[in-house]
């Protein structure tokens, strides 16, 4: 059993401990409030240049000399995935969730006999998936702070995956992210960025961008504007929702550390009274024996 001096460090330490995450919690609470305000703005954009470009691509008859972010590869044979977490931990499950739908994936792939090759976007995710994909790991980037990261950065990271699609390194590209719903819900999301995924005749209709429309220039010269801007967009969208999740999960995360914190005190404090009053009653016990033995 500990002495009441080291019970009495323990509770000094998780008091301080207390005044961390508290202070933490604090400051995720601040930051939340931009992230969540960028990518809830930035959702619209995302959203109507993705439908715009799925009902171009819908219209445009594919040939060898389409562009081959719309034509693809010919092939579904090596997957990329394109793994977006955060550089920084103690924000719950929010890394480990992506990083879970991207492994299931990989699983899946190379369970159907798929080559998968994985690149990520922040180092926690990296962390996780190097323990059981360490042969498909191609290039990692540690883009730091999420919230200050720029459509620059994005479209930095949508030429290199571009530039790697046009020498032949993989045929499709699918990205991970976490798409931000409320401060207690992070959905993890899968989401075909390379080539763009053309859907079925209902669902461009559902878009409302089905109506019969005049291109100048044609489909295929916008398309080839449209297209590599897309995935840029799409990058950037996610490091956007990444970046609302964080701050979400963190929050949430340091609010029960703040409570479980508060809990270990009282029960310390509880043990550390009850220690203290035995050494009491025992030294009281051993007064009174030595006041009657004289």
């Amino acid at each position: 059993m500990a002495s009441l001096k080291a019970l009495k460090v323990r509770i000094g330490s998780v008091k301080s401990t207390q005044k961390i995450t508290k202070a933490m919690k604090m400051v995720a609470a601040a930051k939340l409030r931009r992230a969540q305000e960028a990518a809830e703005a930035g959702r619209p954009y995302a959203q109507r240049l993705e439908a715009v470009v799925a009902s171009l691509a819908s219209k445009v008859t594919v040939s060898e000399s389409s562009p081959k972010l719309l034509a693809g590869t010919g092939k579904d044979q090596v997957h990329l995935l394109v793994v977006a977490t955060s550089d920084k931990g103690l924000a719950g499950a929010f890394n480990t969730n992506i990083a879970r739908l991207a492994r299931k994936h990989a699983q899946d792939l190379l369970a159907a006999g798929k080559t998968v090759k994985i690149y990520t976007i922040g180092r926690k995710g990296r962390a996780v998936l190097n323990r059981s994909f360490r042969e498909q790991m191609i290039h990692g980037i540690e883009p730091g702070d999420l919230g200050k990261l720029t459509f620059l950065d994005a479209r930095g990271y949508a030429d290199d995956l571009i530039a790697r699609y046009e020498a032949g390194e993989f045929d499709v590209a699918t990205l991970f992210y976490s798409n931000f719903k409320s401060v207690l819900t992070q959905e993890p999301t899968a989401q075909q960025i390379i080539p763009v995924a053309i859907p079925q005749v209902s669902a461009v209709a559902d878009t409302g961008v089905s109506a019969a429309t005049e291109y100048e220039p044609d489909e295929a010269e916008i398309l080839a504007d449209l297209l590599p801007r897309n995935v840029a967009i799409q990058l950037f969208r996610a490091i956007r929702e990444n970046g609302a999740s964080e701050q979400g999960s963190k929050m949430t995360a340091m609010d029960n550390a703040t409570r479980n914190a508060g809990d270990l005190i009282k029960r310390l404090n509880i043990v550390y009274n009850r220690q203290r009053q035995a050494a009491i009653t025992t030294e009281l016990v051993e007064i009174i024996s030595g006041a009657e033995a004289l």
